[in-house]
């Protein structure tokens, strides 16, 4: 079924709208998809590398928006939840939470834009704190930049090799990446 996917996405890259959909896909995951548009990328590098880093400069485009788009949908919903919160049990957990988020906002930020820890997550949360926008958003094209950017220049160096072990092994790559966003996922709710 990932091989079907794989193919499917790598011929969408010759259609008319193929710049249009990889923008409004990573635009859309920064807020809500839940479905990881990273292969979207690289699906893309593979079939057009004279396109690489076009590709890697519409993702970060698309998802730095719709990062920002987030941060404004937390940051309206703030006033309201946070009402609802500080009247309930968790309002001690918002309050420690926002505080240390701020602290470490700048790592926060880098490491959801750039590790498999979901984005959308960050994105949502500064706005909920209230982070300042303007570091939120420099970080945001640094992390999503360097993310996509090391894909396009991995494909851009040695693309026939990768693209021949993603083949190959594109299952267990699946799976270790699955496993590798619930294994961060448990060590940073380990660390609240």
């Amino acid at each position: 079924m990932l091989k079907a996917a794989y193919h499917w996405m790598g011929e969408k890259v010759y259609s008319k709208y193929a710049t249009f959909t990889l923008a409004f896909l990573f635009f859309l995951e920064a807020i809500f998809l839940l479905i990881p548009t990273d292969p979207m990328l690289i699906f893309y590098c593979f079939e057009r590398r004279d396109k690489a880093l076009f590709y890697a400069t519409i993702a970060t485009i698309g998802s730095v928006l719709g990062g920002i788009t987030s941060y404004f949908i937390g940051f309206w919903f703030a006033d309201w939840i946070s009402a609802y919160v500080l009247n309930s049990w968790a309002a001690e957990y918002y309050k420690s939470f926002c505080t240390l988020y701020l602290k470490y906002q700048n790592w926060a930020i880098f490491l959801a834009g750039f590790t498999p820890i979901p984005y959308k997550i960050a994105t949502i949360s500064a706005g909920f704190c209230k982070l300042p926008l303007i570091p939120f958003i420099v970080l945001s094209i640094a992390s999503r930049g360097a993310r996509f950017f090391l894909y396009a220049g991995i494909i851009l160096t040695w693309g026939e090799q990768v693209k021949d072990i993603v083949e190959k092994y594109i299952n267990i790559i699946a799976i270790g990446v699955l496993v590798l966003i619930i294994s961060v996922i448990w060590l940073f709710s380990l660390l609240r």
